[in-house]
């Protein structure tokens, strides 16, 4: 279980918390508006009324214990640059911002962001994916160059085992795992068998990730 820190709970930050909560980790929410907090005190694990650019509000709350900080305060450029440099100060691992603009991500990763998201940016790239590929539910960009999918089972794969189907020499891609009904298997192996109507959850670089879209 790691702990994660979220400065700036809006809608963003506010969905990013409670579904980090869901997935089983512990989380410290931050927000200079009391009512946010309020809002979401029953949500995660803990809520501060604070400011991003309140260092020493941020230190006496144990910044430096945390393994990752969320930065989601992207509209007050000022205070997502300060609370970025004091998450960096502070010694954490691995530090997520929000951007508004390219020339806002740039200084971001210049002050040691490790990772810049777009949201809004990024949810068009998601629908844009699961409209051109009808087979595709969901997408997940990690990087410029590799996602995660996930997608109906396609029908050259149903009942074949991941052996057969040798995914990884065919096209590149790694299966993390199968969702058949209620029933998830987060470690196949190649005797693992493709039934009809399971999603799968795969891995690999975007350009192989297209040669599968639409099977």
């Amino acid at each position: 279980m790691k702990q994660f820190i979220v400065i700036g709970c809006g809608r963003f930050g506010g969905s990013v918390a409670k579904t980090l909560v869901k997935l089983g980790h512990d989380v410290l929410a931050v927000d200079k508006d009391e009512a946010t907090i309020q809002e979401l005190s029953d949500h995660v694990t803990h809520a501060v009324q604070a400011s991003g650019t309140d260092a020493n509000a941020l230190h006496s709350l144990g910044i430096k214990n945390f393994d990752v900080a969320v930065i989601s305060v992207a509209t007050d450029i000022e205070t997502s640059i300060m609370a970025t440099l004091i998450a960096k100060e502070a010694g954490i691992d691995y530090i997520i911002a929000k951007a508004q603009s390219d020339l806002h991500a740039k200084v971001l990763y210049k002050i040691g962001a490790d990772r810049v998201v777009f949201p809004e940016r990024e949810m068009g790239e998601r629908v844009a994916h699961n409209i051109v590929a009808h087979n595709i539910l969901d997408y997940i960009e990690l990087s410029q160059e590799y996602s995660i999918i996930e997608l109906q089972s396609p029908k050259d794969w149903i009942d074949k085992d991941l052996a057969a189907l040798d995914l990884r020499a065919k096209f590149g891609i790694n299966v993390l795992a199968i969702k058949g009904g209620d029933e998830i298997n987060i470690t196949p192996n190649a005797e693992d068998i493709v039934n009809k109507d399971d999603v799968l959850v795969v891995i690999g670089h975007k350009k192989d990730l297209r040669k599968i879209q639409g099977l």
